[in-house]
């Protein structure tokens, strides 16, 4: 290569495959300069119809709140065991302690009847036999008293505790039911949270998509020319040397004062 020549390079596509990327590119930009055809169908499954009417059903539960809490035990007082006590107790112990008597006054009638025989009725004999029947009939009426009272008393706790028994189990079954109920109505509002938060999800999805659609386009227009079959072709030219610069401009001048050849 003589010295001033330039050597440059362009790049053009290959002949044989010139139809096609036109006809390939002419539709590239046809598709790319359509609109964005939005999806109008429903973004989420959404609420069942099981899942209203459970969630209906678990949001009226209504929870005993007031009556939840730690059961407070009573004391087993003196007031508590008469007021658990047999209010006819008297009159249970009435008949025994007639017939206690009734057995005594027997006894006594029989004695007097042997006295009387052995011609001792009336002495100290008869005040002997008559204190110590009196001293057994005390006896034997405080006996059935005090176990009329200890029997009383004792049905008296055992139905008092059977009644706090009974009182703990109903504090049971309101604490249970109500922390049942709150967990249920928990779960349930996170399942809504969950249906609401994936509709807000896919409506965000779908935002996005749209708002990147003619970025994609963009895209989508630079890969078609990715791949093309460009030919690479090299030419060359001379530059001109200076001196035939300066000659071609030196006679550019001579010509303006008609000092050229043809003047």
């Amino acid at each position: 290569m003589a010295a001033g020549d330039i050597t440059s390079e362009t790049s053009s596509l290959s002949g044989y495959a010139a139809p096609y990327v036109t006809e390939m590119l002419g539709k590239g930009r046809a598709l790319a300069n359509q609109g964005y055809q939005a999806y109008t169908g429903p973004l989420t499954a959404g609420q069942s119809a099981g899942q209203q009417a459970a969630f209906q059903g678990i949001a009226g539960l209504a929870v005993p709140t007031q009556q939840m809490g730690a059961f407070q035990p009573q004391q087993f007082t003196a007031q508590a065991a008469q007021d658990y006590m047999n209010p006819y107790l008297q009159a249970a112990l009435d008949p025994q302690i007639e017939e206690a008597r009734r057995q005594a006054q027997i006894s006594r009638l029989a004695d007097a009847g042997r006295l009387t025989k052995a011609g001792a009725y009336g002495g100290s004999r008869q005040a002997i036999m008559e204190s110590e029947l009196n001293r057994n009939l005390m006896q034997n009426l405080a006996g059935i008293t005090g176990q009329g009272y200890q029997d009383a008393y004792t049905q008296a706790m055992n139905q008092f505790n059977v009644e706090q028994q009974r009182q703990q189990t109903a504090q049971d079954a309101a604490n249970r039911y109500g922390l049942e109920a709150l967990a249920s109505q928990a779960n349930l509002g996170a399942q809504e949270r969950a249906i609401e938060q994936e509709g807000i999800t896919a409506d965000l999805a779908q935002f996005e998509e749209e708002r990147d659609f003619p970025y994609k386009q963009v895209q989508y227009q630079q890969s078609l020319l990715q791949g093309l079959p460009i030919a690479a072709q090299q030419y060359s030219y001379q530059e001109p040397s200076a001196l035939s610069e300066f000659i071609s401009g030196a006679g550019g001048i001579l010509s303006l004062f008609g000092l050229g050849g043809d003047g």
